[in-house]
């Protein structure tokens, strides 16, 4: 999944010549607190709600001196790469550019998350596993040689770190509802298992926890 297939045609990019009221209201209808400058084709940057109220909001976003000036990313940066630039700039939209730095639309943080949550992974039936490990007792292929030896294969995966520890927690999600027999097999192996969860059971409570973000994005 790549940017341009996340972007949203909801929101019209910011004219230089837009006041910083005007900003503030487009901001308000679609519950964002950042909007791309566009001159012509260019993306200038990217305007914050803090660049507004530290100017006159009066005047011109055009003549205001910008925050997030290469917050952004290109047509083809993998999703991964969207995430990571929205989680370190805390975004609520990013950019998307070709590679002569024109504007061709935006990814909102509401769309970001529903692309991510409706991925075949996320979708399909299964259980999730949570191992903690040491980061050199590390090895996915041992993980998914243990899981498939009970006739189940991991859909998706990701590793949680920690900053100053060694330690890592390894989250897998597998196709399969009964996972007693996969559980006793990582044991067997002196895996330390931290958490499970069946997702029939567990379905229910991560989709009031999705509606419940979705709704706060939109307060």
């Amino acid at each position: 999944m790549i940017a341009e297939t996340l972007m949203s045609d909801s929101i019209i990019p910011l004219r230089t010549s837009d006041t910083g009221d005007e900003a503030l209201a487009i901001m308000n209808e679609f519950y964002v607190r950042h909007l791309p400058i566009v001159n012509n084709e260019q993306l200038l940057g990217l305007l914050s709600e803090d660049d507004i109220l530290n100017n006159d909001v009066e005047e011109a976003v055009g003549s205001y001196s910008l925050s997030l000036p290469h917050a952004c990313v290109r047509q083809g940066d993998h999703l991964y790469e969207v995430i990571r630039l929205m989680a370190e700039y805390h975004l609520t939209v990013i950019p998307v550019i070709d590679e002569q730095h024109n504007y061709h639309g935006l990814i909102t943080l509401e769309n970001l998350l529903r692309s991510f949550a409706e991925a075949g992974s996320f979708r399909e039936a299964g259980s999730i596993i949570v191992l903690e490990m040491t980061k050199p007792d590390y090895a996915m292929s041992e993980i998914a040689r243990i899981v498939e030896s009970e006739g189940a294969v991991i859909l998706s995966s990701f590793i949680t770190t920690t900053i100053d520890s060694t330690r890592i927690d390894v989250t897998i999600k597998i196709n399969r509802q009964n996972i007693l027999s996969i559980l006793a097999t990582f044991e067997r192996y002196d895996y330390q298992i931290k958490a499970s969860y069946n997702e029939s059971e567990y379905i229910d409570t991560l989709k009031e926890r999705f509606d419940s973000l979705m709704s706060y994005l939109r307060v």
